[in-house]
């Protein structure tokens, strides 16, 4: 049988693409290969943004720097770059990032670089849910196996 692929953010599987350059590992992510075929995809460095980077975060619709530096064209590309990738793949999920400006659903950073939350997704979450892609972050992982499971078992039937 084969698995469902599902886009994940290349820093959740501890690879060190995150603004700072440093990996971090998400213990819950044990066990998620064996439930679906996971796609890693980094939006940022698919934007061309380097590792490490400044770190920026969404005002209104761009993208600004701590510095000010407005990068909202690159986070766009790299959206666009992880749609295609969905596309190619067959990816009808993607487990990103939370608050990240690129990835974050629901809830990101304010713009304020003041470690504020605000109600809003990230760029690239905003354009995998308008083309119908279900978002989960990194603390909604129970729901995306619960997802998985119940996919898995429709397959089997």
């Amino acid at each position: 049988m084969e698995k469902e692929p599902i886009l994940i953010s290349a820093c959740l599987l501890g690879l060190s693409c995150r603004y700072d350059g440093c990996g971090k590992t998400y213990a819950g992510i044990d066990g998620l290969q064996e439930l679906c075929a996971m796609v890693p995809v980094c939006p940022e460095q698919m934007g061309g943004l380097s590792t490490p980077r400044t770190p920026a975060e969404r005002r209104g619709n761009l993208v600004v720097t701590a510095a000010g530096t407005d990068v909202t064209e690159q986070y766009e590309r790299g959206a666009e770059q992880t749609l295609k990738l969905a596309e190619q793949f067959g990816c009808r999920a993607a487990l990103l990032k939370e608050k990240s400006p690129s990835c974050g659903c629901g809830r990101i950073y304010d713009g304020t670089f003041s470690g504020t939350l605000t109600g809003g997704d990230g760029v690239t979450a905003r354009l995998l849910l308008e083309h119908g892609i279900e978002v989960f972050g990194e603390n909604q992982l129970d729901r995306l196996k619960e997802r998985l499971n119940g996919r898995k078992e429709e397959r089997s039937e």
